[in-house]
């Protein structure tokens, strides 16, 4: 059987994405998800009919956006996310989202050719949080293989980008 991998995160904004203060961060969105798009292992990612899924609002928190992908493995969502033009928006984050107190960013295996949705998302980040990372919700720093097994370059990964 063949797994992909999910990815999920969500941000507190500063302020509503119509707010003059987000302008930063929605004039880069559609460029940044093209990238994602025409990745190599990307496979699908949430999205309303406007092309991304800042309309949803799935906690009560108006200010908070999620995002949610999936990829062929680990190494081609690390690859998108800290070696291309999605690392410049990454590092300015904190000029358009306050810091979370809980996760922000979980990571499961799901069965190639099924997505997983928000109800997904907000089970594994409780299970993140609830449990630490784990095979079933983990993160880059931490991360496991489809069977359970740990996967220690992810964390030397992370320390060389300074993440």
């Amino acid at each position: 059987m063949e797994f992909h991998l999910a990815q999920a995160n969500i941000a507190q904004g500063i302020a509503s994405v119509t707010d003059p203060l987000m302008k930063g961060f929605v004039d880069q969105l559609d460029y940044i998800n093209s990238v994602a798009d025409r990745s190599p292992g990307f496979v699908w990612r949430l999205q309303t009919e406007e092309g991304d899924a800042t309309s949803l609002q799935p906690f009560d928190d108006p200010l908070i956006l999620v995002n949610m992908s999936v990829w062929e493995s680990i190494d081609a969502f690390y690859d998108y996310v800290f070696r291309s033009d999605h690392a410049g928006p990454l590092k300015d984050r904190r000029r358009w989202f306050s810091k979370l107190d809980g996760p922000h960013a979980v990571m499961w295996w799901i069965r190639a050719g099924t997505t997983p949705d928000v109800a997904d998302l907000k089970r594994r980040l409780d299970l993140l949080e609830k449990n630490g990372p784990a095979p079933e919700a983990f993160t880059l720093a931490k991360a496991f293989d489809p069977e359970g097994r740990p996967l220690e370059r992810a964390a030397r990964r992370d320390r060389e980008c300074g993440v």
